[in-house]
């Protein structure tokens, strides 16, 4: 992103011990300028400048074929760009490849341990391979695990193993995280205890990378979200600047017999725009105490009756439809 802060105007495009006093706010902790990666005849990234302040949690999102997945791998130093620049806390994996694996730490969305070491041990294990970091009992602690310590990860539930592998990720006290879905499969309190985590991260003044399916996650953890779609970014913002950028502050949903054509819908006030969905529709307005009287006078002149209304605000899924037209839980980025 070039010219304002990540918080500035919206653009649109075609128990721990404390840790050391954090980075300048002004210091990077990614920066990517003309980022393109090509596999064959395939353009998976399309040139894209991103640049993410230290201390901030920036949500990546992407329906299938985005280009996302790419984007976050070649971040994590696991591909090289065609063609492009990528820095992480103003180093390069081309000539400081060492030096960031021991300042980064990545959680993907399914780890494998090895089923007879126990908690305490994989943490130990993973500990091992940097040269500084949290203690194992600090990681454990932080992700409240120290109940299982003593259990073997084969023996854990798909929360914990989760949480198992977020420990593995921090052990090292990273500047950036890299998170993968981390919250896929979890029930709803596990789910609220890894957001804690995340939030205490950033208050730590580290850097946050976030790939998610749940649009609320991405709403209440991001600082700014960044929506790409056929390798480029469409969108960039915090939630709040990307669901004022649809132009829309409600969404009507609703179904009626017989169906209402969808030009009729033109003569409810304040419609900003219609989306058929099922056997019913969705409708994006401005004003919702006029836009509901209106559309309830269209069904009335139309002889027909309801059945199903609903309201609700307009929120991240609103937006990621609008501009691309797809649900982002059709697929992930290859």
């Amino acid at each position: 992103m070039r010219g304002r802060s990540p918080r500035g105007v919206l653009r649109r495009l075609h128990p721990l011990e404390p840790s050391p006093a954090p980075p300048s706010p002004s210091l990077l902790a990614i920066e990517v300028k003309g980022l393109v990666k090509r596999f064959e005849d395939t353009v998976a990234v399309a040139g894209i400048d991103l640049e993410v302040p230290v201390g901030q949690c920036i949500g990546l999102l992407g329906p299938n074929g985005a280009g996302k997945t790419t984007t976050v791998e070649i971040l994590e130093g696991l591909q090289t760009p065609t063609a492009g620049k990528v820095h992480l806390l103003g180093k390069g994996w081309a000539h400081d490849a060492k030096e960031l694996r021991e300042r980064i730490g990545i959680a993907l969305q399914e780890t494998r341990f090895a089923e007879r070491l126990t908690v305490e041990e994989t943490v130990q294990l993973f500990r091992s391979f940097y040269t500084k970091g949290l203690s194992v009992e600090e990681a454990i602690a932080l992700v409240h695990l120290q109940e299982k310590r003593r259990t073997y990860t084969v023996k854990l539930s798909g929360g914990q193993r989760q949480r198992l592998a977020l420990a593995v990720a921090l052990v090292a006290d990273p500047e950036i995280l890299f998170l993968d879905e981390p919250t896929t499969g979890l029930d709803p309190q596990s789910r609220r205890a890894l957001w804690d985590v995340i939030e205490a991260l950033k208050g730590k003044g580290r850097t946050v990378v976030l790939t998610t399916h749940y649009m609320e996650e991405a709403q209440v953890l991001c600082d700014q979200v960044v929506i790409m779609d056929h390798g480029r970014i469409v969108a960039q913002g915090t939630p709040s600047e990307l669901i004022a950028s649809i132009g829309a502050e409600q969404i009507i949903e609703f179904a009626s017999t017989p169906d209402i054509p969808a030009e009729a819908l033109a003569e409810v006030p304040n419609l900003v725009s219609t989306r058929s969905r099922g056997d019913g529709h969705t409708l994006s307005v401005k004003e919702l105490h006029t836009a509901l009287p209106g559309l309830l006078s269209v069904v009335a002149a139309r002889g027909a009756r309801l059945r199903h209304l609903s309201t609700r605000q307009a929120t991240l899924d609103d937006v990621f439809l609008t501009l691309t037209g797809r649900a982002l839980r059709e697929g992930e980025s290859p």
